[in-house]
Order: structure tokens, then sequence, then C-alpha cells
């Protein structure tokens, strides 16, 4: 268990949180590489049934991460994302998911600082809440 490497997938916005990971590259800011970044246009795209399937698919925690609210490219995108965010968070302990593998931020384009931090957070949380083991996935 110490030498344990979770598993992350990343939904993150094109316009903001992904722009920000690029900048943290071209800034040669070092993060772990536990996470898989699967960019979509905007974090209202995201649908629950993605976050659950990265879940049954193996993914230790998943982050969903877009612009600031207010500052959506498609309007009120973000404010979706974080109505879907609260409704899986209250199921997720249903199926024996601790709240705390999921994850939503406002990241912006030029915050690659602060994409960085949050990846190397969450890495140290999900090491600290351990891998979600095969009886602890949802069976569907």
């Amino acid at each position: 268990m110490e030498n344990f490497e979770p598993g992350i997938i990343a939904f993150v916005c094109n316009w903001c949180t992904y722009t920000a990971a690029d900048l943290a590259g071209t800034s040669r800011k070092k993060y772990p590489a536990n996470v898989r970044l699967i960019r979509v246009m905007c974090t209202g795209m995201v649908d629950p049934k993605y976050i659950l399937k990265a879940f049954l698919e193996g993914a230790d925690a998943v982050l969903v991460s877009g612009c600031h609210p207010g500052d959506c490219h498609y309007i009120n995108g973000n404010y979706k994302a974080r109505r879907r965010i609260k409704l899986l968070h209250e199921i997720l302990p249903n199926f024996s998911i601790e709240k705390e593998r999921l994850r939503l931020t406002w990241i912006g384009a030029s915050d690659g600082i602060m994409f960085a931090d949050t990846i190397d957070t969450m890495v140290d949380q999900v090491k600290k809440l351990g891998p979600l083991t095969q009886d602890k996935r949802m069976v569907i």
C-alpha cells in the first residue's frame, strides 16, 4: 500500500483548465503524472455517467475542472457542472465511494501553478484514502 500510486481521471475545460495544464507544462512546473486529462469543451458537458464510468473502469479519483463561475464560454456550463457534482457527492457514498474521490475546481487559463498544486493535493489526498478496491466499485 505504501507504493500505491492513484490513477486520476480529469475532465478539464478546453478554455481554462486545459490551458492552465499546458501553461504548467511550458513553465516546467512539476506535478505527479498520476492524472489523465480528458479535454471537454465545457465542464457543463460532463455527464455524470462519464464520471461513474471512470470509477467503474478503475479510476481512484475523478477531477472536474473548468472556468470560474461567471467566466464560462458557454454562459452557464460551470453552474450545470456544480449541480451535477453536488448530486454525485450525495450518491457516491451509497456505493462505498468516498465523496473526497470526486473533486470540482475552478482553474483559470493563467493559473498553471494552481493546476499543478491541485494535482499535488489531490494525489496526496487519494494516497491517504488508499486504492478504490474492487469490492468498493459499483456493480451494475
